[in-house]
């Protein structure tokens, strides 16, 4: 057997014993009836999974105490050892810092009593004698089981910057090397770890490597709902974990259903991109929703197959009408239902014996009023027959690129390359409104209201290959499979930019969500970091959001960090260096030679460095030298401009010039992403207007706004892996 063949298979068996151990302690528990680990055994399960702990033993007397504490050496710490007192100091059975045979022999009798007073009945298997540690950084390495996104593993520093602060990150486990060091990385007070004040750095490998074990260990055996190692002792030459609590969960959990990929796509195609639709519910009368459908799908300009469907009517706005969808002679692919809650059931069964692939469910009064049986039961129904459902509570979807308005929303026809989604229908009518003010094209707006069944990973799978999608921008209360979402986008991001707003960032926040279309948010931080574990831009407000997704794509992406600013106005230039900062950019430091070079064209009372200020009395000229200076330099990898308002330069001059040096240098090959903003009158409100339509996202009397855009570029490039 080869050399490597050998390792290969020695290798599998250690995994195999150590799974094993690990399996023979958790069924002792199970057995016992107990939801949580003694200390001995997170000891065992530790080794098991190569976590280094302190050495020590379980005493059942004070001799057997002292004799452990002599043969390890002082000091010591010692414990309780009960399944029935979890929260050992609370009961008073931790005692540290004993430094002779004496002092054990005290602390043994001192914890016992305190055991018996905290708990009488409480079951004591022995004292724990342990190494006690000291020097070093405390750290906390943990895992936690949340309800969308499964198993996760924490880090964070000890003490009070965890309790108070909430200083800690997260990531979804199994974690890998790279997403251990940066959750080193990921806390606010990272820089202590890398060592401050002259202290020494702490081992930041043996660090990751402990944070690995842990997220293999709670993967490997879901059962294990939480764990802490609490502290772990981090120093320059290693790292030990000086206590652990592990609580376990034997209950089953169920299983989310999810199609395959291709499943997924297949029925995805059929719904958005329909070739015959159905509308149940389709009406005559003004004011109904089922009329609204109808229209817009008419005045929309949808060239497929509509087919009314009413339990009467012969034909409804010159369209000839059903009675069923089992009527309609031709194959149907989704049905829009505009009928009430009460009539969808019997409707979707229509639906699933005619194979239709989807249903777009506009009707209220389900699981958002509290008619969760009623949910269950058209979920059911969408199940056995394969039908996706969309909503139920939702204004529809369009998808331009079919002419498809299947809303009862106004009709839009501004065709572009932005998807959006939201989960409630006044988000979406907002992102319909500035849609159509800003004459940002989109792909599709899509309504997902309740979330029954289709989802943002749903929508995730679609657009990832749909040709005529360049970005995904999502608002969501809350994530159904937090773990599928993540997979998704992970592969999509590094493809596609992906944006979410996610509300309920605030406690105040979550209890509204949790009271609107049955969402429960949850814990804010593990949204913020597996969201950039996944490579997704996270938007802070619902202006965020439609600014990325207008955008993102129209920015080409940079080759490179170093961002310029060139200004017409110190004070813009003080804001936009700030927002820099805000958004992560990186301010290039000024070479001589360049900074040389953009002198020559500034007066000698304008500021050269970074930002470059060549104050408001300039004429055309030098704006153009510089702009184009910033473009021709490749050291340069982005512009910011700041505009200020000038007779001289007046603001459709200035839009006009950036866009000309633009093109002139695109047409030599040189494309970086330039943003600019605009201080004024009136008059800058239209010269931006003009330089977003050629390719430069600009915002009047905002300085925060197109900084903001670039960052959300530079944050999907890096996530991309194209920095």
């Amino acid at each position: 057997m080869a050399e490597a063949d050998v390792k290969q298979s020695s290798s599998q068996a250690a995994a195999v014993r150590q799974r094993n151990a690990v399996r023979n302690v958790l069924d002792k528990v199970k057995a016992e009836g107990r939801s949580a680990l003694t200390a001995p055994e997170g000891k065992l399960v530790c080794e098991a999974y190569g976590i280094p702990v302190p050495k020590e033993g379980v005493a059942q007397s004070a001799s057997e105490a002292v004799a452990l504490a002599a043969g390890m050496g002082y000091p010591v710490v010692l414990k309780i050892v009960s399944p029935d007192i979890l929260h050992k100091t609370e009961a008073g059975g931790v005692i540290v810092g004993l430094g002779s045979d004496d002092a054990v022999d005290k602390a043994y009798e001192t914890i016992l009593a305190n055991a018996r007073r905290y708990k009488a009945d409480a079951r004591i298997e022995g004292i724990q004698v342990q190494q006690m540690l000291t020097g070093g950084q405390e750290v906390i390495v943990g895992a936690v089981t949340d309800g969308s996104f499964g198993k996760l593993v924490a880090f964070g520093l000890g003490g009070v910057l965890v309790e108070v602060l909430k200083d800690i990150t997260f990531r979804l486990a199994p974690a890998t090397r790279e997403d251990a060091l940066s959750m080193l990385d990921g806390i606010q007070a990272a820089q202590i770890l890398k060592g401050v004040r002259g202290g020494e750095p702490i081992d930041r490998d043996a660090l990751a490597k402990i944070i690995e074990n842990v997220s293999e260990l709670v993967s490997d055996f879901p059962e294990i709902a939480e764990m802490d190692l609490n502290p772990i002792f981090a120093k320059p030459n290693g790292a030990i974990a000086a206590d652990v609590r592990i609580v376990v969960d034997f209950a089953p959990k169920e299983a989310r259903y999810r199609p395959s990929q291709e499943q997924i796509v297949t029925q995805m195609n059929r719904i958005m991109k329909p070739d015959a639709l159905a509308v149940i519910g389709a009406s005559s009368e003004d004011g109904k929703i089922g009329n609204s459908v109808m229209k817009n799908l008419i005045n929309g300009g949808y060239k497929g197959a509509i087919y009314p469907i009413h339990p009467k009517a012969d034909e409804i706005m010159g369209i000839k009408a059903y009675k069923s969808v089992k009527d309609v002679p031709g194959p149907i692919d989704v049905a829009v239902f505009a009928i009430p809650a009460k009539f969808v059931a019997q409707a979707l069964i229509e639906c699933g014996e005619k194979k239709i692939a989807g249903a777009v469910l506009i009707p209220s009064g389900f699981a958002e009023t509290g008619n969760v049986e009623g949910q269950k039961e058209i979920q059911e129904i969408g199940r056995k027959y394969g039908i996706r459902l969309m909503g139920p509570n939702i204004y529809g979807f369009y998808y331009t690129h079919k002419n498809l308005c299947a809303t009862f929303c106004t009709a839009y026809d501004v065709k572009g390359k932005a998807a959006l989604s939201s989960q409630s229908g006044g988000i979406g009518m907002a992102i319909i409104g500035f849609s159509r003010s800003a004459k940002m094209g989109v792909s599709a707006i899509v309504g997902l209201g309740n979330k029954s069944d289709i989802d943002e990973d749903d929508l995730l799978t679609f657009f990832e290959q749909d040709d005529n999608t360049d970005v995904i921008a999502q608002h969501c209360e809350d994530l159904k499979d937090g773990r599928a979402f993540a997979e998704v986008a992970k592969r999509v991001s590094k493809k596609k930019p992906v944006i979410m707003l996610k509300a309920g960032r605030t406690s105040a926040g979550a209890k509204a969500a949790s009271s609107h279309t049955g969402a429960l948010a949850g814990n804010d931080k593990i949204y913020e970091d597996v969201l950039a574990q996944s490579g997704v831009i996270r938007a802070r407000s619902l202006r965020d959001l439609l600014d990325f997704a207008r955008g993102v794509p129209v920015l080409p992406t940079p080759k490179g960090e170093n961002v310029v600013i060139i200004t017409g106005a110190g004070g813009s230039g003080v804001l936009l260096s700030d927002a820099c900062v805000d958004n992560n950019l990186k301010l290039m430091a000024m070479p001589e030679d360049l900074d040389a070079a953009f002198r020559k064209f500034i007066p000698p009372f304008g500021a050269a460095g970074n930002p470059v200020d060549i104050t408001g009395g300039e004429p055309p000229t030098t704006y153009r030298n510089t702009v184009k200076l910033g473009l021709e330099d490749p050291r340069i990898h982005s512009l910011i401009l700041g505009y200020w308002h000038t007779i001289i330069t007046p603001p459709m001059v200035f839009a006009e010039l950036v866009v000309s040096v633009i093109e002139e240098m695109k047409a030599k090959g040189i494309h970086k992403p330039v943003v600019a903003s605009l201080a004024g009158d009136v008059q800058v409100e239209e010269a931006a207007e003009y330089l977003y339509a050629h390719g430069v996202p600009a915002y009047a009397y905002s300085t925060e706004i197109p900084v903001a855009v670039l960052g959300a570029k530079y944050k999907w490039a890096r996530g991309a892996g194209l920095l």
